[in-house]
């Protein structure tokens, strides 16, 4: 994808997402988060000035703008597509964020305190390799904060049903879990915002149907179908239980005291 396609992309889908969110929860986010979730998810990491933080598939880093504007921590955004890379970087000026285009994994080189993954977690295929990499990634004491779209994989019929279903791969919890575990990972916290994420996905598909007419123009027919068929479909399936949306907090153990404890309450600096 182009610089122009994912900017064109991202303009294109703005005015429906910003629609579908309450008021002041829309932060540029590519996904069914709120800004509150953003805020929660990055306070349980203990995420605050001066922690080194690796966003992976940042896309075009609203969380990333967000939590760096926040708290002032060191953040670096990493993503495949440099299309929305270069969105990201034009959107961030005068933010201490800093952006590579790499895929993922590996991770860049270096450690960092907290590595997170928002929303992206169902398209890697090989999710222990991705769990061992951010492992290896990690500061002693660091934490890996994340979704995971939960469930059992899916069916040739819901595979038929899904645009981009080669991207849709759900990951039992007990699995993701263990492999944490082997990776010498352990769960500090959980949330399930399945609920939520059901509501937002009929919101975005409602506002995307509401806008259908501007959001054809700029993207075409087909591009408008896959939103509405994929939002329709991820509020069915996380509303009847088919999938579950969570988040966790895993933090990498260590012999010796973590240089930064995680807190289960928001940083002074000011959330």
């Amino acid at each position: 994808m182009t610089v122009v396609d994912r900017a064109g992309y991202d303009r294109a889908l703005r005015r429906a997402r910003q629609l579908a969110h309450p008021q002041g929860e829309f932060v540029g986010q590519e996904s069914f988060m709120s800004a509150g979730e953003i805020r929660t998810i990055a306070r349980r990491a203990g995420i605050g000035r001066g922690v080194s933080v690796l966003d992976l598939c940042c896309g075009v880093a609203g969380p990333g703008r967000l939590i760096t504007g926040s708290l002032g921590c060191d953040y670096l955004g990493v993503d495949a597509d440099a299309g929305a890379v270069a969105v990201a970087r034009e959107r961030s000026r005068g933010l201490r964020c800093h952006f590579r285009v790499c895929p993922v994994p590996p991770l860049p080189a270096g450690r960092f305190d907290v590595a997170l993954l928002l929303e992206t977690m169902l398209a890697f295929a090989d999710k222990e390799a991705l769990v061992s990499a951010v492992a290896r990634g990690l500061l002693p004491g660091g934490r890996f904060a994340f979704t995971l779209e939960e469930g059992m994989p899916l069916s040739a019929v819901e595979r038929a049903s899904m645009p981009a279903s080669d991207t849709v791969r759900l990951c039992r919890e007990v699995a993701l879990v263990e492999s944490l575990s082997r990776h010498g990972m352990t769960v500090r916290w959980r949330e399930d915002w399945s609920r939520e994420h059901a509501r937002r996905a009929d919101a975005l598909a409602r506002a995307f149907a509401t806008d259908a007419p501007s959001i054809e123009a700029q993207l075409g027919q087909d591009a408008l179908d896959s939103l509405l068929v994929s939002h329709r479909l991820w509020a069915d399936w996380l509303g009847t239980g088919r999938a579950r949306k969570l988040a966790f907090v895993a933090q990498r153990d260590c012999t010796e005291c973590p240089r930064r404890a995680v807190s289960g309450a928001a940083p002074s600096s000011g959330w």
